[in-house]
């Protein structure tokens, strides 16, 4: 990882750097990947990106690799050794709405063959290429992650405001943030084109 690259982040955290320079804003259509974005997303609501990505291993771990059908199946047995866990987010209503969140994903997929015809409907199937020039002009929410959020909430999702929808579409590559001056900009705008 060169550190002389423009990134948009400053940040001498090597796993950041890697999210950063390797997944940010990649598009992704892998069913799993998107509830793992899903999920995370999640938990990050009120706590910082570079927490989550910290206890990033332990969640997989601890979920089954973000698999929902294991996920949906979860009992009480299940939520009480998740909350005696130290190395993920021990927040009841957050690994509740996890469940839920896995119960609700499978019936999306059952509706619209995938998760990914479902979600990706929002940008009409095609990632937003925003050009920001500053960190400052990124929007917290959209039109489309409130879109989403409304959707998502009405299907039972928890923990899917706005703003976290907004959060899973910059992760999951639904909208390209990166600044117009990083590196992975014009990258980033290859891939969304290759799958079009």
């Amino acid at each position: 990882m060169d550190k002389q690259l423009n990134r948009c982040w400053k940040t001498n955290d090597p796993l950041y750097i890697k999210y950063h320079d390797e997944e940010w804003g990649v598009p992704v259509h892998e069913e799993n990947k998107l509830f793992e974005f899903l999920v995370l997303d999640g938990f990050q609501a009120g706590l910082s990106w570079s927490t989550v990505l910290q206890k990033r291993n332990a969640f997989r771990r601890n979920f089954d690799n973000f698999d929902p059908e294991k996920i949906a199946k979860y009992t009480d047995t299940h939520i009480e050794r998740l909350m005696k866990d130290e190395t993920i987010v021990r927040n009841k209503l957050k690994i509740l709405a996890t469940i839920n969140n896995a119960r609700r994903f499978l019936d999306t997929q059952k509706e619209f063959g995938n998760f990914d015809n479902y979600i990706w409907q929002f940008v009409q199937g095609k990632p937003i290429q925003n050009s920001l020039t500053k960190l400052s002009d990124m929007p917290a929410e959209t039109e489309e992650s409130k879109a989403m959020s409304k959707d998502l909430k009405k299907r039972g999702f928890k923990f899917v405001g706005p703003t976290i929808c907004y959060a899973f579409m910059q992760a999951a590559g639904l909208v390209n943030d990166h600044l117009v001056t990083c590196f992975r900009y014009g990258q980033i705008q290859q891939l969304s084109q290759k799958r079009n």
